[in-house]
């Protein structure tokens, strides 16, 4: 690993097939990442923090786990340039977890504008817990862990990461230099709406996987909320608050033509879908690639990350509990 690289640290928790959203969100600006020589990248399943909120049912991690990592490399994560890795299984990320824990005040964690936010949101699930208050010091502890320069991140994750550069100048001021003050990436992605127009989620079950193809795909693309004012083809429509026009303008160079043809009622909502679906259902090298790899790959991918991060995560945890008089 070469010493003037930055390193980043991201992860995902590991919720199967993975879709749209995803991908633009996620995965694509991984890619970008990666594929730069100025960085050092590591990629995490997050399975310990899909424990906060799903502590509940954890019988489909494994398979998720599976699927995801699978999904990951078929795009072109690549664990040749990337640290690909588990994080359940580097026990570093549990062990500074504890002891960033011990110097964090309540009222940081309180304070977090998703903890709330959260709580209203799954309210039928039983999350006053102690993991769900704490996911910010355990994912304060992932990017310490490795030293890491820069967390690709949305708005909605700036105070988390906020609080991970305040836990580490309070541990720095306690006990002395240890940890780096990681910077935000911010990029911009593309909103990708569900079907419905809410955020894309399976649980809204209004998602597009990124390997639904023909039947699949189209039955998705024709219950796509459009605009409710169209309501026969040659109706003048109003595209920016149509679901269908917001994957054209991910998928569809000419976008801004569609645009126009759209507002002057040249082209009615299911020729306008249909069209969609010609753009998005293109023979995909991505679709090649995962029909190509076998579980097994998966878990070959995930056990030589789990090392090289471990590597490196072993000599930050001497570190630190040096500094706290623990060694």
């Amino acid at each position: 690993m070469a010493n003037n690289k930055k390193i980043v640290l991201s992860g995902m928790r590991p919720s199967g097939k993975l879709h749209l959203g995803n991908y633009w969100g996620a995965l694509h600006p991984w890619l970008q990442l990666q594929n730069n020589n100025d960085y050092q990248c590591y990629f995490m399943v997050a399975d310990l923090h899909a424990l906060t909120t799903g502590y509940q049912d954890t019988k489909d991690i494994k398979s998720n786990t599976e699927e995801m990592v699978l999904d990951w490399l078929a795009a072109g994560l690549d664990p040749e340039k990337s640290v690909i890795f588990q994080q359940s299984r580097v026990s570093e990320h549990a062990e500074l977890a504890l002891l960033l824990s011990m110097i964090t005040p309540l009222g940081w964690l309180e304070r977090i504008p998703t903890y709330k936010e959260q709580l209203r949101e799954l309210s039928e699930r039983e999350i006053t817990t102690h993991g769900f208050l704490g996911y910010p010091v355990l994912q304060a502890a992932d990017i310490l862990l490795y030293q890491a320069d820069a967390v690709p991140v949305g708005e909605d994750q700036l105070s988390h990461l906020e609080l991970c550069q305040e836990i580490a100048r309070r541990f720095n001021h306690l006990y002395g230099p240890v940890f780096q003050d990681p910077k935000p990436i911010l990029g911009k992605t593309p909103k990708v709406p569900g079907s419905d127009g809410r955020k894309m989620s399976k649980s809204y079950n209004n998602a597009v996987e990124l390997t639904d193809t023909g039947d699949v795909l189209y039955k998705k693309i024709s219950r796509m909320y459009t605009d409710p004012q169209k309501i026969r083809a040659n109706d003048p429509g109003h595209p920016e608050g149509c679901v269908v026009y917001a994957l054209h303008k991910i998928y569809n160079t000419q976008s801004s033509q569609r645009e126009q043809e759209c507002r002057k009622g040249e082209i009615g909502c299911v020729a306008c879908k249909k069209h969609l679906h010609s753009f998005m259902d293109v023979s995909s090298s991505f679709r090649d690639k995962r029909a190509a790899l076998t579980p097994q790959t998966a878990w070959d991918v995930l056990e030589k990350g789990n090392q090289k991060a471990q590597a490196a995560a072993q000599i930050t945890m001497d570190s630190a509990q040096k500094a706290m008089g623990l060694k």
